[in-house]
């Protein structure tokens, strides 16, 4: 394509960006050809939002995001809080993903101060039982339209996983414990978050299940894969077949599909989630910080190298710092593919593009 004097032009300095016309594939495809190679390991990063100088360190990393937590919000008014936001996507010459764990129920972060909202969102299995599906899709807007209006753009959620029973450690933020359920709701949520321009992100691939926490243990899942066809995997297909816009994957050691690795750093995992199940769209870590994975291959930041050779588009880190370096540095030895970075990068460019956050 000729662009001639509708040439993009990408004004790093001003943080800012002018596109030319053409499809979104064409524009990520050019804003790439402008970055970096530090730059493109950058955009591969979610990384908690700093507690001091959150602006200044995107002004010097460019990060393709932030993810916050509870502790962004506490003390601080919608108002402050969007200023804050602001503050940092305007260092940004890519504009970032802007990130909550917003789910309802026991995972909440900014509803949960009365600032925010009056109630902090119930889970989607109580809403449901009030007010079935339709009350779901009303309490996706609501949800939706609090995070817009504070500058976020991205909710880590819907849960995807199905739990057996009440005690399950996934059991509380999961939304039945049938897989066909589970599929209708993820289905519904996925349409009205694309419908907000919120981008989804459904979690745990390929299914928590009845698996302990591996925020603080490392888990063997032992089922078979036919248990997971069958069950867990089916509102993950759901979420696919509806737009989905990320699938986070679990550390969780699924023995069908990898003996020896976390899911978050099998091969094999990325590999059937692309090929058998079809999922085109950015796949992004759970945090690398956790047990399950932390300290697996020894630093955290050979955890992260070993999370983009598995496939990974986004690295969800709490030590960017060297994980950034690592990564880069195994890009310059060749121990990771630019083929591979380029395709990641592009596809977080495009979805960036589709949902709105890049102009």
């Amino acid at each position: 394509m000729v662009f001639g004097s509708l040439a993009l032009m990408m004004i790093f300095g001003a943080g800012k960006a002018v596109f030319a016309a053409g499809t979104k594939e064409e524009r990520a495809a050019e804003i790439l050809k402008h970055m970096s190679w530090k730059e493109k390991v950058a955009q591969m990063f979610v990384v908690a939002a700093p507690k001091s100088n959150a602006a200044q360190v995107q002004k010097k990393y460019q990060f393709g995001g932030y993810v916050f937590f509870a502790n962004d919000f506490k003390g601080r008014t919608p108002g402050q809080a969007k200023a804050m936001i602001s503050k940092i996507q305007k260092q940004s010459k890519i504009k970032m993903i802007m990130a909550v764990d917003e789910e309802g129920g026991t995972v909440t972060r900014v509803s949960s101060f009365s600032a925010f909202r009056k109630r902090r969102f119930d889970s989607p299995r109580n809403v449901f039982a009030r007010g079935g599906y339709s009350a779901i899709v009303k309490d996706t807007k609501e949800k939706d339209k609090l995070l817009r209006s504070i500058g976020l753009n991205t909710n880590f959620a819907p849960v995807a996983d199905v739990a057996y029973k009440s005690s399950d450690f996934i059991y509380k933020r999961s939304f039945s414990t049938n897989a066909r359920s589970a599929s209708k709701f993820i289905q519904k949520t996925v349409k009205q978050m694309k419908k907000d321009k919120v981008l989804s992100t459904l979690k745990h691939f390929p299914g928590y299940g009845g698996n302990g926490d591996t925020h603080t243990d490392v888990i063997r899942d032992k089922r078979a894969l036919d248990t997971f066809e069958k069950r867990d995997l089916l509102p993950f297909g759901a979420g696919i077949k509806s737009g989905c816009d990320m699938i986070m994957v679990s550390h969780n050691i699924v023995e069908c599909f990898d003996k020896d690795n976390p899911a978050s750093v099998s091969e094999e995992v990325h590999r059937y989630l692309r090929e058998d199940m079809g999922f085109e769209g950015v796949i992004i870590t759970d945090s690398l910080s956790m047990a399950g994975v932390a300290g697996y291959y020894g630093s955290s930041g050979q955890v992260a190298v070993k999370a983009v050779q598995a496939g990974n588009d986004i690295l969800l880190s709490t030590s960017y710092g060297g994980q950034y370096k690592a990564v880069y540095a195994a890009l310059k030895k060749g121990q990771i593919k630019k083929k591979q970075v380029n395709e990641s990068v592009k596809r977080i460019l495009l979805m960036k593009l589709n949902s709105g956050i890049i102009k």
